[in-house]
Order: structure tokens, then C-alpha cells, then sequence
């Protein structure tokens, strides 16, 4: 059931999530939130970490949702759905768990060969990853304002206000902002892992 989102409003709130890890090498990925306004600015952030290659995408969103202890978070915007190596988000399960409506963004066109991939590099829980991932439904094709196009999975707002949202926090090229800060965060603590460190202990303190 699609909510009720004023796609116009100065001050919708966006919780943007991305990812950071260095394959082969990190065995946590870096997941980072940032809160942004419709007018660009940012009110909040949080980070934690998931497995890389695990099953625990889902509930690391969740953490930083419940982290920010946040009411006035209308929209949450999600890098894609595979993130940490295969570490598949349920969107229906966060949906569910937040009432707050979900849109998640990609960039490229083929996922063909995902099943594949899930069998051949999980081969005790593959089914389980891909019973995730198909329950997430199909993309949906949205070209932007700025000429680009994504591809787009959304849970609890209709077709014509994901792409008003994509349009509002989109300033160029295909990237939105809260998903483009909040990967340079992730990346920027991938860096410095002691800053990293610091951040948790001052979310725990914030608990």
C-alpha cells in the first residue's frame, strides 16, 4: 500500500545507505547513513558494519534506522539490494519493520547470472540468498531529469513519487545524494578505520 510521501516538501527526510569493503580483504563492510533533507542539507548520520559474504544486510539497515531513534525519517534509499559481497537486503522485511517506504537504486543492467554465482560461492545457504533476492521483485527502468536512467525496486510509494524523489535529491549524473555522501563516508572510514571506531563508540554513547 503505497504511503502518503510530499515529494515536494522542503523538509522530507531521506535516510540514505551505502556500503564500503575492500574485497578479498575485509571481512566487515562499512555501512554508513546519512539523513538528508529535501533541501540538501544534512541532519544526521550513522554507521555500523556488516559480514561481508553473510546474511545479515537486512538487520544492519535496521540498526542504523533504530540507531538514529527517528521519526521524521519519510523515505529510505538503499545502494542496491546485493551489497558486502553478496549480503542480500529483504526489502519486504524492512518495509515491514519500519513503515517507512524503501527505494533501492542501481546503475547497470544484467544481473543474469546471479543464481549462479550464489550456488557456486555459498553452497550452504545459496537458496536462502536467492529466495531473498527474488522475493525483492523486479527493477523498474526511471530516467532522471538529468538524463540518466536507474533502475529502481520501491516498497510503499507508487511508481510517479519514486521518481519524483530520484528527481528532487538528484543534483546530476544518476547518483543521488544521500546514496553519493553516504558512500563517500563509508569509503572515507574504510580509510581510517580508527575513525571508524571513534564514530561506533560515540553511536553506543548515543544509545
Amino acid at each position: 500500500m503505497p504511503m502518503k510521501i510530499n515529494v515536494s516538501k522542503k523538509g522530507i527526510r531521506v535516510l540514505g545507505i551505502s556500503e564500503s569493503f575492500k574485497k578479498g580483504i575485509s571481512k566487515k563492510s562499512i555501512l554508513a547513513g546519512i539523513v538528508m533533507r529535501g533541501d540538501l542539507i544534512i541532519d544526521g548520520f550513522a554507521i555500523t558494519t556488516i559480514t561481508v559474504g553473510g546474511l545479515d544486510a537486512t538487520q544492519g539497515v535496521l540498526k542504523l534506522y533504530n540507531m538514529l531513534g527517528r521519526k521524521d525519517i519519510n523515505v529510505i534509499m538503499l545502494n542496491g539490494v546485493i551489497i558486502a559481497w553478496y549480503n542480500v537486503i529483504d526489502l519486504e522485511e524492512l518495509h515491514k519493520k519500519t513503515g517507512v517506504p524503501i527505494i533501492a537504486v542501481t546503475y547497470e543492467e544484467s544481473e543474469e547470472k546471479l543464481d549462479k554465482y550464489f550456488k557456486e560461492n555459498f553452497p550452504e545457504d545459496w537458496e536462502k540468498r536467492v529466495e531473498i533476492y527474488r522475493r525483492n521483485g523486479e527493477r523498474e527502468k526511471i530516467l532522471l531529469k538529468t538524463g540518466y536512467t536507474v533502475l529502481v525496486r520501491y516498497l510503499g510509494m507508487r511508481r510517479d513519487q519514486a521518481k519524483g524523489l530520484l528527481n528532487k535529491f538528484t543534483r546530476q549524473g544518476a547518483i543521488p545524494e544521500p546514496l553519493r555522501v553516504s558512500r563517500l563516508l563509508a569509503r572515507s572510514l574504510l580509510q581510517h578505520p580508527i575513525k571508524l571506531d571513534l564514530i561506533q563508540n560515540f553511536n553506543k554513547n548515543q544509545l
